[in-house]
Order: structure tokens, then C-alpha cells, then sequence
């Protein structure tokens, strides 16, 4: 395994026993390498709308932790991104089951962050988009001191 995988499995399950949405989307480490981020996730039948595709809202809120665990992980678990703004375009619809989420450092300031998230279905097709803006806050529960 990784140094990358090694480490951000840390970061994964601090994710999962802390965060709600952390229990939720069953993220997989994939990739990993400065400003990028790759993470298989799934999407359970909780998910979905009564036409039986992923809910709009529910693909916003996993491209939300993943773009947030890049920023976190690349601060060292020492800022948290509160979201300013989430535009997300859903260019085909998503079902029940595993994807491929990606984020992408746009810009990270000293305050401010701008991240793109992207979805993936199980094609490879393209299927959400979302860019992230973001105010960087201190972390108030470091992933070190839990650990």
C-alpha cells in the first residue's frame, strides 16, 4: 500500500466516525497527488428519488466531502472549508451503486478555496460537475489529536 493510500485512510475514517455524510457514500482511497484527488464511492437506495436516480442534492453532497477532504488533507487536517458557494451542473443522471469522485484544487488561499468536484458513473461518463468555494477555517478537532 501507499504512503498516499496509508495516510489518507486516516483521514477517511476520521471522515467516517465524525462526519455524517462520512457513513454515508463508503469512500475508497484511489489516487492521490497534489491538487487531485480520486475516491470510488457508492450511492445506497437511501439515495434515490422516486424516479429511482440519485437525488441531485445527494451527488452535491458527495462532491461536497470530497472536495472538502482534499482541502483537509492538504492542510494537514488544519483547515476545514465553510462552504460559501456549491454550483453544481448534472449533465446525466446516476443510479444506485459505485462512481468515481474527483476533486481538483482550482485556487487555495490563505482564506478562501476554490475547488471543482466531479462525478463519474460506472461508464466513465462525466455526470455532475460542481465547483466549491469555500471559507478556510481553523479545524477545531485536528485528525493529530485524535490519533
Amino acid at each position: 500500500m501507499r504512503k498516499d493510500s496509508v495516510e489518507f485512510e486516516k483521514y477517511l475514517n476520521f471522515h467516517k466516525l465524525y462526519g455524517g455524510t462520512g457513513k454515508l457514500f463508503k469512500f475508497k482511497f484511489l489516487e492521490y497527488k497534489k491538487g487531485f484527488l480520486k475516491l470510488e464511492a457508492e450511492f445506497s437506495s437511501t439515495a434515490l428519488n422516486p424516479n429511482q436516480s440519485v437525488q441531485g442534492g445527494q451527488m452535491n453532497s458527495m462532491l461536497d466531502d470530497v472536495t472538502s477532504l482534499l482541502v483537509i488533507y492538504e492542510s494537514e487536517g488544519n483547515y476545514y472549508p465553510n462552504s460559501t458557494n456549491l454550483h453544481s451542473i448534472h449533465h446525466r443522471p446516476l443510479f444506485e451503486g459505485k462512481v468515481i469522485a474527483t476533486a481538483e484544487v482550482i485556487k487555495v488561499g490563505k482564506r478562501i478555496a476554490s475547488i471543482k468536484g466531479e462525478l463519474f458513473n460506472k461508464d466513465g461518463k462525466l455526470a455532475t460537475t460542481l465547483i466549491h468555494s469555500a471559507v478556510l477555517v481553523k479545524a477545531i478537532s485536528n485528525l493529530k489529536k485524535t490519533n
